[in-house]
């Protein structure tokens, strides 16, 4: 049996600028962090006294026979890529799945790691997140850009780079006492709003072309962000994060919609600085910068709505248990 572990991204800036169309012409970049919330994946052989070979169980709960016949697209196109049989597969989280925290990408990374470790395999985070991108983008062919997979994957406060060479990672060195005081001004609230964002994601695709100068805007910001992160004023990164939005919201109008604008404004008007909804937008999560003897008026005006405390994480994809197992699949060839 193994249990494996990935953590949930939290994107700031730099967001639209990771999908090819545009990074391989213009380069790209993304300021992001994973946070103490994570999805777990819990996979073992299953035992052939059953009359299944496959048990699958996430929000719903899938028994069969030929791997052909699982419905959910991921699970099915990893489990024929890396040649899995014979499974008994649970997945679990702490945050719902189409909020705009990487989710899905999350959930890549933590099953192809699951499948690797029953192997008795290591696999190391790069490749874990190209293997990661190519699963959701090429077999599954969902449409999206690539940084969730790689933050998901290694973890931490980071730069991503993006080029026609590929991703580098640069994590963002900053005092530990000033990455927790903007910790500590970020506030997270759930809309209640659940959206799948392949769907957004595509009209963001659409609009690369007829949108570039807004996403040359936004690639930088990136730069900015990260200097008054590093050594500026801290609520510069704030104030930066209303502009981010704001021309997010242009790139493409699927985004929002009436009720997370009201929302958003409620929260400027009690005094928040500057925030935006978490990944490819029409729901999910906002994020906002709050200074301190502010916050107790933004969360007297969003009392409707869900908090989500969190703190930043630095562990990225991990095993948590490692069992391993003796596999023969068809009698002689391991698995």
């Amino acid at each position: 049996m193994v249990i494996t572990q990935a953590p949930f991204r939290m994107s700031f800036f730099g967001g639209g600028t990771d999908f090819p169309g545009f990074y391989e012409k213009h380069g790209g970049r993304v300021l992001s962090t994973t946070i103490d919330k994570y999805c777990y994946v819990n996979v073992r052989h299953l035992p052939p006294f059953f009359e299944y070979a496959n048990e699958i169980t996430y929000s719903k709960r899938e028994r069969v026979n030929s791997t052909d016949e699982i419905k959910h697209p991921a699970i099915r196109e990893a489990m024929k890529f890396l040649d899995m049989h014979n499974l008994s597969l649970t997945y679990d989280a702490d945050l719902p799945a189409r909020t705009g925290l990487g989710t899905s990408s999350s959930f890549a990374v933590a099953l192809l790691m699951g499948f690797y470790a029953l192997k008795g395999k290591y696999v190391d985070k790069h490749r874990l997140a190209e293997e990661a991108i190519y699963l959701e983008r090429e077999l599954c062919k969902e449409s999206g850009g690539v940084q969730d997979q790689i933050a998901a994957a290694y973890g931490g406060f980071n730069r991503i780079d993006f080029s026609v060479d590929g991703f580098q990672i640069n994590p963002v060195v900053i005092a530990n006492k000033r990455k927790q005081q903007l910790n500590n001004n970020l506030l997270l609230f759930f809309t209640g709003l659940s959206r799948f964002s392949s769907q957004i994601q595509e009209k963001h695709e659409q609009a690369i072309r007829s949108k570039e100068q807004q996403l040359l805007e936004m690639l930088a910001l990136v730069d900015q962000a990260e200097a008054a992160l590093v050594s500026g004023d801290l609520n510069e990164f704030g104030r930066l994060l209303d502009y981010t939005w704001q021309l997010k919201r242009g790139v493409n109008a699927a985004v929002s919609n009436d009720t997370i604008d009201r929302i958003y404004a409620t929260a400027k008007q009690a005094g928040a600085l500057g925030g935006k909804l978490l990944g490819a937008g029409g729901g999910g999560f906002l994020l906002f910068y709050v200074q301190a003897d502010k916050q107790a008026s933004v969360r007297k005006a969003l009392a409707q709505l869900k908090e989500i405390p969190f703190q930043f994480e630095n562990g990225g994809a991990r095993v948590l248990y490692f069992a391993p197992e003796d596999y023969i699949k068809g009698g002689s060839e391991a698995c």
